[in-house]
């Protein structure tokens, strides 16, 4: 084969679809054994090594490639099977990476700054080892390239590009150049490290031609809020038209996949025409939703931003409907948490409470989430400990607003509520890219402990409360307390952290004096 791409096997796990269970690959083998893992690391389908089903930025790079080269010259393979389509024939081995040094914020947190390799980091160093490996032993000249949304850590450590003999790194959006840029590698004329600085337009990016991952299905790029944080936020805002987006869900449907999982940073910011103060185009939003669930059963949001949320009840009840939401049936969906403390906020991402004043970035999110609750949507929160600037009394404050929302939350809807909230180590991106890695390791500050805790203790709180894991059947009745267990032990061990330094986690914290607003949410 001509042109081989692949990813690391924990980009083509299903993890059992447990809830949170994309993050598992961010752990290492101290946390979850490699048996439990293994027991967990359930594989998508492949048919004689060919993938089924593929990450979506493989997709998105085979159709780019299409436009250059026949259809039997590009195979998007398992990682498992990857040597068995290289030959004498082969030119290029392309690898796309999320978290190839495992270097990204959770993996960091999960890894006490990278004192532990995790399985990203495992997965995928193993890969390209047997990739290098096989070409050695069969004296064969392909060229190894990894791309995709994690290749910057290895332009962060070129030491370790080199260690595993990548012959080309790209970076940056990918699909109105790489084929291009894979002519230029076949005859040597490529630099090593490829900096890719425009960006494809809508029309220039391809439709995907072969079924993706979880039926995923991008209806934009970037975002616009300008949070200094935030890579996506340095890219322009492109939107997707409905009949792109149709085509796409076309395509997973005709593989048997019944659901679509909409890919943006913001699934409320689409079509948005309110530029300055980010009210949502309500009519757009719902209607992507209705045109999407014409061909699907189910479609959910990967992102959203809550102050969006928030700003449209409609959109959420609509969607809530159109899914045939429900008890048993929870829109699920990733949002930034970030901090709690408004004047943190201001200075790393002042226009993220829009169109709500930043000042009322802890009400927002209390009655986002009640909102969003209140209609079966399942938010799940990031936070980030170590914030350039965070104070202790910011770290404190997030880790109040926690308890006050799991209190006031089921004071009002009892068993309804429901949210999570997921710690992240800051990693410099965006405009902060300058900045140190917040590290783990060093002296942990006693406001930092406390979000910490409180963040995975409500995590804990809802696998408690009988989070809907797995199937019911003996793997739920296996795994659903081993890992229980786990983030039981995970709190005890922060517990043993923090005594260590004179913290004790479970004094009692006082909540903060906000309350659930109806002006606010209607």
């Amino acid at each position: 084969m001509k042109i081989v791409l692949t990813a690391d096997e924990t980009l083509t796990s299903t993890y059992r679809n447990l809830p949170l269970s994309d993050f598992l690959g961010c752990v290492p083998p101290q946390r979850i054994p490699p048996i439990l893992y293994r027991i967990i690391d359930t594989q998508v389908p492949h048919k004689n090594g060919r993938l089924i089903f593929a990450p979506y930025s493989l997709r998105k790079v085979e159709a780019a490639l299409l436009k250059k080269y026949r259809r039997d010259e590009v195979a998007v393979v398992h990682p498992k099977y990857v040597e068995k389509f290289i030959d004498e024939n082969t030119k290029i081995v392309a690898v796309t990476a999320m978290d190839p040094l495992g270097l990204g914020p959770l993996t960091m947190m999960f890894t006490e700054g990278g004192r532990f390799p995790s399985y990203t980091k495992i997965k995928f160093t193993s890969l390209v080892d047997r990739i290098n490996s096989y070409r050695e032993r069969k004296n064969l000249d392909f060229k190894i390239v990894v791309g995709g949304s994690g290749a910057w850590q290895l332009k962060a450590k070129e030491y370790e590009m080199k260690k595993l003999k990548i012959d080309h790194l790209i970076i940056g959006e990918t699909e109105h150049k790489i084929a291009e840029i894979f002519k230029d590698i076949e005859v040597e004329k490529a630099d090593e490290i490829i900096l890719i600085r425009d960006q494809p337009s809508a029309n220039e990016i391809p439709t995907i031609v072969g079924p993706s991952y979880k039926g995923m299905v991008e209806v934009m790029r970037g975002c616009g809020r300008g949070c200094k944080f935030c890579d996506p936020n340095i890219r322009k805002v492109r939107y997707y038209p409905i009949k792109k987006i149709i085509r796409e869900i076309k395509v997973n449907k005709s593989a048997g996949q019944n659901n679509a999982w909409l890919h943006s940073e913001d699934i409320f910011s689409y079509m948005l025409e309110d530029k300055k103060e980010y009210n949502p185009n309500e009519e757009a939003v719902i209607n992507l939703f209705k045109e999407v669930l014409k061909i699907v059963n189910y479609a959910n949001p990967t992102h959203a931003n809550i102050a969006s949320a928030l700003a449209a009840p409609r959109i959420i009840k609509e969607i809530a409907k159109l899914n045939n939401a429900g008890p048993n049936r929870w829109v699920g969906v990733q949002i930034g948490f970030e901090t709690a403390s408004p004047s943190l906020l201001k200075k790393i991402a002042s226009n993220k409470a829009k169109p709500f004043n930043v000042d009322e970035w802890p009400q927002v999110l209390l009655n986002g989430t009640y909102l969003l609750n209140k209609y079966f949507w399942f938010p799940a929160y990031t936070s980030i400990v170590g914030l350039p600037g965070a104070t202790e009394e910011d770290e404190i404050y997030t880790a109040r607003l926690i308890i006050t929302m799991r209190k006031v939350l089921r004071e009002k809807l009892g068993k309804k509520a429901h949210f999570v909230v997921v710690p992240l180590s800051f990693v410099p991106m965006g405009y902060l890219k300058d900045k140190e890695f917040f590290n783990i390791n060093e002296e942990l500050t006693k406001g930092e402990l406390l979000h910490i805790y409180h963040a995975w203790k409500q995590i804990l709180w809802e696998f408690r409360r009988g989070f809907k894991m797995v199937k019911k059947g003996l793997l739920a009745t296996l795994i659903s307390p081993l890992i229980k267990l786990g983030l039981r032990f995970l709190l005890k061990g922060i517990e043993k952290w923090a005594n260590e330094k004179g913290v004790d986690v479970n004094k009692p914290l006082d909540p903060i004096n906000i309350k659930i607003e109806r002006g606010m949410i209607n």
